[in-house]
């Protein structure tokens, strides 16, 4: 069992002081997950000091969220302090920005529990590994060690792991009938699911709407054996651009941002796409490419990211390649 795995490493190091870090920009999955953790290990180990952080802070959607749900998250955590470092939905240091070299450096034992594919360094660093890329979130994770460790979830619990179940499946479109049976069991415990989905819903700011449109107009259209690949460029929000280029028809979608040498890349997949070639943007396109920029990607088989040093043109070239290789 995974959750007595981890109980016994905390106990090993007579662990005091715990701290769980979530990705930059952490999304409600990462936030909600880190949350929900923290309540069961103050359930198993009450003598727990737990500080819970995310690189540079939450979401837009993340913050909006956090007004129903009783989450505290630290700007500075004292990660050389902590006896263990719990990374919840990050599979790479990097996506910890600062904090990064900082928790490498740290003595502290490090958990990472994550649904995304492992990367090799973050497993040499983890001294236990609690990851199942077959999960809708990293929240079904959580989930499952509640269950695991007989612990009843309470209302607000159950609210905030059905939250990031919801935006990881995109409100439900990537469920398996697994997570169906766990939300069946979240709402049995009190979530009112109308009342909470509301919470993954952000009005769409002018400067959102704009950058859309721009996507739009800048795009230049690919076709790789029938299927049609979206490339554009935008200063913002690339990843809400990048979803509105499926939705306008691209089977795939990848816009770039750039600030000076800073690039950011986001990607986007329809379903159709991935269940017919089998590409899985995360693994097979953003991973090569963060590494190409100097920089990280990773992600989900049909939404993901990259960020590093570079040129925009040449980095969505590269994306390109990437992409023909994949789809010979």
């Amino acid at each position: 069992m995974q959750i007595q795995e981890i109980k016994t490493l905390i106990d090993k190091r007579n662990a005091k002081r715990i701290i769980l870090l979530c990705h930059h920009n952490a999304d409600p999955d990462a936030v909600c997950s880190a949350f929900a953790f923290s309540r069961l290990l103050k359930r198993l180990r009450p003598k727990l000091n737990i500080e819970t952080a995310a690189a540079q802070g939450p979401s837009r959607l993340s913050k909006f969220m956090l007004k129903s749900l009783p989450i505290t998250l630290t700007n500075q955590p004292n990660i050389e302090e902590a006896d263990v470092i719990v990374l919840l939905d990050t599979n790479t240091i990097q996506q910890l920005d600062e904090w990064g070299e900082r928790v490498k450096n740290s003595k502290a034992s490090i958990i990472v529990i994550d649904h995304h594919a492992s990367h090799p360094e973050t497993e040499c660093l983890a001294s236990l590994t609690v990851a199942d890329e077959t999960a809708s979130s990293t929240c079904e994770i959580i989930y499952c060690l509640f269950k695991e460790a007989e612990v009843e979830l309470t209302p607000i619990e159950a609210k905030a792991l059905f939250l990031g179940i919801a935006f990881d499946t995109r409100h439900f479109i990537l469920a398996s009938s697994d997570t169906l049976k766990i939300l069946a069991d979240l709402t049995e415990v009190g979530v009112k699911t109308k009342e909470a989905l509301l919470l993954l819903s952000l009005p769409m700011v002018p400067s959102e709407r704009i950058a859309r449109l721009k996507a739009g107009k800048r795009v230049k259209l690919l076709k790789i054996n029938n299927w049609l690949v979206a490339f554009s460029h935008v200063g913002a929000y690339q990843a809400s651009a990048a979803r509105a280029l499926v939705a306008l028809g691209a089977h795939v979608a990848i816009v770039a941002g750039q600030q000076d040498e800073k690039i950011q890349i986001s990607m986007r997949a329809s379903h159709e796409f991935h269940g017919k070639t089998g590409v899985h943007l995360g693994r097979d396109i953003a991973k090569p490419l963060g590494e190409y920029l100097h920089g990280m990607g990773g992600g989900h088989a049909v939404s993901a990211g990259a960020n590093g040093i570079g040129d925009s043109e040449a980095s969505l070239k590269r994306c390109m390649r990437l992409l023909k290789e994949k789809l010979k």
